[in-house]
């Protein structure tokens, strides 16, 4: 039996890490970066401070993200990232010894990406690791009845995946795992106004650009607000500023919308028609970072003729559903044995 005093739960993401500790709720959120020196192979800086450093270090200095879509691209640098952000929740959750840990993963994960995940956090300190399957972590972080016979749906649109899943009685019924998200929104802006301007941005530009600007649809009349953003004219090499209206922002976005949208609506289809009718009524649920792309909510709504709902607290969805998949392992055990999970 477990104590549960040091677990933990945490939402391993391509873009950023949620800690949850139980009593304290989250007690971490910080980038999935690592700022590594290619010269002696140490680490630099993790997290916040290695954010920090994008666009702005030496060439002797490489700023990486070591998961992608996911999943771990770079097991060396994503151990030493999850080791640094236990130790601070472990500090801030004021215990010391070694935490049993809950993972979440993306749908369709091979077995040799879930055992590197399980691996990754055992070498860096917990005591037991285990995963779950990032949207039903996410259905009951928002406290979706996952455990009822009833249809549940769920949209989880993180920074390097979005996971769409039909819920019922404790098991995902139809899921799927798309790589379009949050990394592949900034990426369309960055390679618009490449084309269109001769201009190239950086990764936090254009998330600063999607955060202010950024929607699923057109503004109804005139070219919407405007912001003026720097970056290194192609031709002259010599830096510039452009202004930059919300139209251009969501017709540079719209490509990675429909993707959205059309995995949204491929799982409906795939739905049982008993469940098809619980959505319906129920309506579906956005959670993650990327549902907070304005009009998102509604894009889905017209599209797909259901009503759509953004999460409370979208970002937390994952982070707090693996810290109460935790509490309650004895449910966690249904969900191992109705979804075939291994621990």
């Amino acid at each position: 039996m477990f104590s549960m005093t040091r677990d933990m739960g945490i939402d391993l993401g391509t873009a950023n890490t949620l800690v949850y500790v139980k009593g304290k709720g989250i007690v971490l959120k910080e980038p999935s970066v690592v700022a590594v020196n290619t010269k002696t192979g140490a680490v630099e800086a993790v997290g916040e401070d290695a954010k920090r450093m994008v666009g702005r270090t030496p060439a002797s200095i490489v700023v990486k993200r070591p998961l992608k879509d996911g999943v771990i691209a770079d097991f060396d640098t994503t151990e030493v990232m999850v080791r640094t952000f236990i130790q601070k929740a472990q500090k801030k959750g004021l215990f010391s010894r070694r935490p049993n840990i809950m993972i979440s993963i993306p749908l369709g994960v091979t077995p040799v990406e879930r055992r590197a995940v399980e691996d990754a956090a055992r070498q860096a300190g917990a005591r037991e690791a285990m995963t779950i399957e990032e949207p039903f972590a996410a259905a009951i972080g928002v406290d979706l009845p996952v455990w009822e016979p009833t249809g549940s749906m769920i949209v989880d649109i993180g920074g390097g995946t979005t996971e769409v899943a039909i819920i019922s009685l404790g098991g995902i019924v139809i899921g799927q795992s798309v790589r379009v998200a949050g990394d592949e929104m900034d990426e369309a802006i960055i390679q618009y106004v490449k084309r269109r301007y001769n201009l190239l941005i950086g990764e936090r530009t254009a998330e600063e650009l999607k955060i202010e600007l950024g929607s699923a649809l057109s503004p109804e009349s005139g070219e919407g607000p405007e912001m003026e953003v720097r970056g290194r004219d192609l031709v002259t090499g010599l830096p510039k500023t452009v202004s930059l209206t919300a139209r251009e922002i969501a017709e540079a976005l719209d490509d990675v919308v429909r993707a959205i949208v059309d995995a949204v609506k491929s799982t409906l289809e795939k739905s049982p028609p008993e469940l098809a009718a619980d959505i319906m009524d129920r309506g579906i649920v956005l959670a993650g970072g990327g549902s907070l792309l304005r009009n998102l909510d509604r894009r889905l709504a017209e599209e797909t003729g259901i009503p759509v709902f953004v999460a409370e607290n979208p970002l937390l969805a994952v982070a707090i559903g693996t810290g109460r998949a935790l509490e309650h392992l004895s449910l966690y055990q249904k969900y191992v044995q109705a979804n075939g999970t291994r621990r």
